[in-house]
């Protein structure tokens, strides 16, 4: 990995990573469909400039119906519930539980006969849960979260690891730009019924129309790009460093909002990351004999 590639990592991370306090500002004025409507749009827009000018190219028709699987597990659902659960739940405490992604994807992945378990893996697993269990408790008693926005949290969470399951069984090898581009078309299309039959927004401020605008362009089409670039230079091992420091992250744009971090959430995000680190560590291979 070149010092340019682990600088674009925590440029990408930190672009994940604010976006859970920008979702918490934009909800103060919009509506969860609202939220997830605008950040496909205008992260649309950017990667819709992307292919124009890079003469990228979108995915074949005939493969519709998967795309629209992908786009309503990965962002139609999973946007919609994170800016629904932060009505609730502190932007800290989302952060830490979107940490969970890897390892739904890794029961997903058991599930599908993809990966295999071992004593190791098992126990990164339990350790991830654990984790998640200490930042639920600490967040529900310091009256950071509900459990019922802590549940569609860790629902968009399991979207996120579904969408992944499906794209690599039915879009691998297309054009990440035209894909990227295509997924959040299909989003916008999806939720502006949604939205227009739904809860319309309050008065609009500039704070949470800019949060809206940042969450979509920044948020949303530049850490797409971002990391698409990355993946075809490094493997998804490696970029799996990226979600170590998304909680990171998003306890640091919390904070500095003012949200409280409990002890105990903090001891649970430390848990989760042990689990994560111990799930994705290369298993040992034992050295040949000497002849």
């Amino acid at each position: 990995m070149t010092r340019a590639d682990a600088l674009q990592m925590g440029l990408l991370s930190a672009f994940w990573g604010i976006s859970f306090l920008l979702i918490r500002l934009s909800v103060e004025v919009f509506p969860p469909a609202w939220v997830a409507l605008g950040r496909s749009v205008f992260g649309a827009l950017v990667l819709l400039a992307a292919l124009l000018i890079g003469r990228h190219v979108l995915p074949p028709l005939r493969l519709w119906k998967p795309l629209l699987l992908v786009a309503l597990l990965n962002n139609v659902i999973p946007w919609s519930f994170f800016a629904w659960g932060e009505q609730t739940t502190s932007s800290n405490i989302a952060a830490i539980l979107n940490a969970t992604t890897p390892l739904f994807s890794l029961l997903i992945g058991l599930g599908l006969r993809d990966a295999q378990l071992s004593g190791r893996v098992a126990a990164g697993v339990l350790l991830g849960l654990g984790g998640v269990a200490l930042t639920v408790g600490g967040g529900v008693s310091g009256g950071h979260a509900t459990l019922f926005g802590v549940a569609l949290l860790l629902a968009a969470s399991l979207g996120y690891a579904c969408a992944t399951a499906v794209a690599k069984r039915t879009l691998s090898g297309l054009n990440p730009v035209g894909l990227a581009l295509s997924q959040l078309g299909l989003s916008a299309l999806m939720l502006t019924p949604v939205a227009l039959s739904g809860p319309q927004p309050g008065t609009i401020t500039l704070t949470a129309l800019g949060a809206l605008l940042v969450l979509g362009v920044v948020g949303s089409g530049l850490a797409y790009l971002l990391y698409y670039g990355l993946l075809s230079r490094l493997s998804a091992t490696q970029l799996t460093a990226v979600t170590y420091l998304l909680p990171v992250w998003g306890l640091f744009w919390g904070a500095l909002a003012g949200e409280p971090v409990g002890l105990t959430s903090l001891l649970g995000v430390l848990v989760v990351l042990g689990g994560l680190l111990l799930i994705n560590r290369p298993a040992r291979t034992p050295k040949a004999a000497a002849a």
